[in-house]
């Protein structure tokens, strides 16, 4: 086992401590069916010895009942062994996937753009039961098959140490086989692990583009690439099978060999050395008894391989930084309800994972003053988005400083920071819950002012659907919103917004993908929603931000332009020839 293999065993441990009474009660039990087993050739040998003369010892009697009682034993130990070690396993499920969900709410927003979905959901839901296999197969082969072994060895030391020894020469064989194997199977699983996330990813490309697949007929194409990954999969599972597979019938052709020596031994014994009959058996029944739990710890080898691969995905996940983390909370400044004025000083930023790309931005500095409506237009992939990400901290500024109210965004609680912001994009993204969970969402469900929401429901025009649903607020809307037109979602947005009632309002392209008349209703609310608030507008449909207080234009990250519409139309500059083109092609 390599360094790496175990730091994640003694990270594993580490979650078992807190169970240690319940592991030792399993244990107990689990030494208790390893003692039934090992008893089982020790009953056999008065049995035969005796029972079989033409004589009948009264004492013999007490056999059968003895053979009974130690199967009551043995299952009833059996069960609460597997009972508690269950419950351990189940419990430490449980915090591993609280750990790894708290990761994936907190981690840094490179981290998603790095990870897709699929390969995510594949960690938290699949893998981590695999890593849990290793303590399962650990705890019951290395404890009660262990425990087994060691019993039924000595006593087949204690019968015949001669014969014994011949037995002893299959455990070096078996190790020297399970090392070779093991090499293999870790390189498998690592590829197994990879395609499995692949195929996801797949799956769930299909199911979110599902209308673009049917209208592009693309079934043929998704279907083809789903069964290409899969066969692959297949293909690797196979040579995983293969590979573990041979640790059972090795050890069981070693042990037929190891008998068949011991046959021939007892044999010559038995003429020489005078081994009786129930010897010879209770021997033989040993040793068959010895071989299923080293066949066991042969095959543990497989889930061990399998766990400690996806161990590794585990904790590479839970290891991911916090945005914040719990030292950097103590020296934050706190703030309550900001005034809304923000400073972009001399500001940069860099995709550092896409080597050798232009910066997205590039020395910009911009005041926007509290209650200011400023509307940011340019080309695609100018900066406008970058820009406004940078204000709730998603991505950190490669040089450069931002102030909100006077006060550098690092040096304010990440929490803090984020309750003064509102976010209304073109991708809305909803939950699937009810309308007033979505609209107070934040909030705890005994927490949800009902009042609000019907008053953040009217104000954003949504006054009709409150009226046509037959729960009201308390009508479930579907995977993202599916039961609400696009229009609808995007008013069901800026209620959220309204609900929140913070004092800095991004809008992303807001009314992009609307028709005339939704954009009419979508645009009323959001006047309502700007009033009185520091308004960040990304417009790429001109005529929406015509009044804004400012208008400012970013071209390859740099501010290019910036003033009102007017002045832009007066400057002729890229401005104008946008604006100019937009009405042109209307």
């Amino acid at each position: 086992m390599n360094a790496e293999d175990r730091i994640a065993l003694n990270r594993l441990i580490q979650y078992l401590k807190p169970h240690t009474k319940t592991i030792i009660g399993s244990i107990l039990a689990m030494a208790l069916v390893a003692a039934a087993e090992t008893s089982i050739p020790a009953l056999m040998k008065p049995l035969l010895d005796r029972g079989f003369t033409g004589g009948l010892d009264s004492k013999l009697w007490q056999v059968p009942v003895f053979l009974v009682g130690l199967a009551i034993v043995r299952g009833g130990a059996q069960f609460l062994s597997n009972y508690l070690l269950t419950r351990v396993i189940n419990a430490v499920l449980l915090k591993l996937r609280e750990q790894m969900f708290q990761t994936l709410l907190h981690a840094k927003t490179e981290f998603f753009q790095k990870n897709s979905a699929s390969n995510l959901i594949n960690a938290v839901v699949f893998e981590v039961n695999n890593v849990l296999s290793i303590m399962g197969s650990m705890l019951i082969s290395l404890v009660r098959d262990s425990l087994t072994v060691l019993g039924l060895l000595g006593y087949l030391i204690y019968l015949n140490w001669k014969l014994t020894l011949v037995v002893l020469v299959i455990f070096p064989i078996i190790a020297f086989i399970m090392s070779h194997i093991n090499r293999r199977l870790r390189g498998l699983n690592r590829q197994q692990q990879g395609m499995t996330s692949e195929l996801a990813y797949i799956v769930e490309e299909a199911v979110a583009g599902h209308k673009i697949v049917k209208v592009h007929g693309g079934e043929t194409y998704e279907m083809n690439r789903f069964m290409e990954k899969a066969d692959r999969l297949r293909r690797f599972a196979l040579k995983t099978a293969v590979a573990g597979g041979l640790n059972q019938p090795i050890t069981q052709l070693i042990a037929s060999m190891a008998l068949s020596v011991v046959l021939v031994i007892a044999l010559m014994q038995s003429a020489t050395e005078g081994t009786t009959v129930g010897g010879f058996a209770a021997f033989v029944t040993a040793m068959m008894l010895i071989i299923s739990p080293l066949k066991h710890l042969a095959d543990i080898n497989q889930p061990l391989q399998r766990g400690l691969t996806a161990a590794e995905m585990i904790f590479g996940l839970m290891d991911q930084p916090f945005e914040e983390d719990d030292s950097r909370k103590a020296g934050v400044q706190r703030i309550a309800k900001a005034k809304g004025e923000i400073v972009f000083d001399d500001v940069s930023f860099s995709y550092q994972q896409e080597a050798g790309r232009q910066d997205a931005l590039q020395h910009v500095s911009l005041k926007v003053g509290a209650g200011e409506v400023v509307a940011f237009v340019g080309p695609s992939g100018g900066g406008k988005s970058t820009l406004v990400s940078l204000l709730p901290r998603f991505f950190k500024p490669s040089s450069g400083t931002i102030y909100l109210d006077g006060t550098p965004l690092e040096n304010l609680s990440l929490s803090d920071l984020r309750r003064q912001i509102a976010f209304v994009s073109q991708d809305v993204i909803l939950f699937n819950d009810t309308i007033a969970a979505n609209v107070a969402y934040g909030s705890s469900q005994s927490g949800i002012d009902r009042g609000r929401v019907i008053e953040a429901l009217e104000a954003a025009n949504l006054s009709n659907l409150m009226s046509e649903l037959p729960q009201g607020i308390d009508t479930l809307i579907g995977d993202n919103g599916n039961r609400l037109s696009g229009g609808q979602r995007q008013r069901l947005a800026i209620a959220r917004a309204i609900y929140k009632d913070a004092p800095i309002l991004i809008l992303d392209e807001a009314t992009s993908a609307l028709d005339s008349e939704s954009e009419r209703q979508v645009q009323e609310a959001l006047e309502r929603l700007m009033t009185g608030r520091t308004t960040l507008v990304i417009a790429h449909r001109l005529s929406t931000i015509e009044h804004a207080s400012r208008i400012v234009v970013l071209e390859h990250g740099r501010v290019v332009e910036n003033g009102s519409h007017e002045d832009l139309i007066e400057k002729g500059g890229l401005y104008s020839n946008l604006h100019r083109l937009q009405f042109a092609n209307a």
